[in-house]
C-alpha cells in the first residue's frame, strides 16, 4: 500500500507541493466489511481536490439558478441568502488552491531557469 502511494504521488507530483508535508495518508483495516477480504482508506491534500471542487460548484450553481430542491431547504428554515454565501465560499476556496497551484508551477520554473543559467555558466 505505501508503495503504491509513492507511486501515485510520484506520478503525479505535479499535484503535491513540498511545502505540505505528509499529504498522503493511507491505512489497511485488519477487519474488513462483510464480504470483503479487505478495506483501505486514501485520505490526500493535493491541489487537484480543486477540479472536484469546481465540478461541483458548477453543477450546485446549474441547479441554484433554477432553484432546483431550493423549496425544501427554504421550507426546513434555510435562507436562499446561506447558499449564496455557500457558493462564494466555495469559488474563494477553488481561487485559493489554484493560487497554491500557480505559485508551485512558478517556483518549478524559476527552478528551470536557474539550472539554465548554470548550465550556461559552465559552458
Amino acid at each position: 500500500v505505501v508503495e503504491q502511494m509513492i507511486n501515485v504521488q510520484n506520478k503525479n507530483s505535479s499535484y503535491f507541493v513540498e511545502w505540505i508535508p505528509n499529504n498522503v495518508k493511507s491505512t489497511v483495516c485488519d477487519i474488513p466489511p462483510t464480504g470483503l477480504k479487505m478495506a483501505s482508506t486514501f485520505i490526500g491534500n493535493s491541489t487537484s481536490i480543486q477540479e472536484m471542487f469546481r465540478r461541483v460548484s458548477e453543477q450546485f450553481t446549474a441547479m441554484f439558478r433554477r432553484k432546483a430542491f431550493l423549496h425544501w431547504y427554504t421550507g426546513e428554515g434555510v435562507d436562499e441568502m446561506e447558499f449564496t454565501e455557500a457558493e462564494s465560499n466555495m469559488n474563494d476556496l477553488v481561487s485559493e488552491y489554484q493560487q497554491y497551484q500557480d505559485a508551485t508551477a512558478d517556483d518549478e520554473g524559476y527552478e528551470y531557469e536557474d539550472e539554465e543559467d548554470v548550465a550556461e555558466e559552465d559552458a
